[in-house]
């Protein structure tokens, strides 16, 4: 075994016993230099590292508002909470989007939640108002320097312009 040439250290030349650690190419690294690498990714999540970091909001179907509500009440994020029809997350109102599935028969006020087109045209056949708040649109924008910038957008709304004489 040839180690240390002219070296004054004996038969190992310092590097201990056989094993893994005395051959050439012996670079094991320590295990937190691979925690370090990943940190970047881990910052930031604390003891909500299993929640995703973008929330989808939480969904309630037509038919949960017809079992629930009166003819004219208000539905708003709060009172789903109230209700029981949407569990608060971390202690907050979650984003909430009202889908379509089931029917519904009872003229209801709607604000301050998300709306599928469905709901939308089923809930205002009944009789009730609509006041949603707009979608955020997540644009990809292709910039030379950065593949991955992300605008978000608020949908487009048309605006009629009136005629002046």
């Amino acid at each position: 075994m040839t180690v240390a040439r002219g070296g004054r250290r004996g038969k190992t030349a310092g590097r201990g016993g056989k094993g893994q650690s005395a051959r050439a190419g012996n670079k094991r690294r320590p295990e937190w230099r691979d925690i370090i690498k990943r940190l970047p990714k881990l910052r930031g999540r604390g003891k909500n590292i299993n929640m995703p970091i973008n929330l989808k909001p939480a969904t309630v179907n037509i038919f949960s508002l017809q079992k629930s509500f009166l003819v004219n009440d208000n539905v708003s994020p709060a009172i789903l909470v109230q209700k029981g029809l949407v569990t608060t997350r971390s202690g907050r109102v979650p984003d909430i989007k009202i889908l379509g599935d089931g029917e519904i028969d009872k003229a209801l006020n709607v604000s301050g939640c998300q709306v599928s087109a469905g709901a939308r045209k089923k809930l205002e056949k009944a009789g009730g108002t609509v006041t949603a708040i707009p979608v955020m649109e997540i644009i990809r924008k292709s910039d030379p320097n950065n593949q991955k910038s992300i605008k978000l957008v608020s949908p487009k709304k048309t605006v009629e312009k009136s005629k002046t004489k």
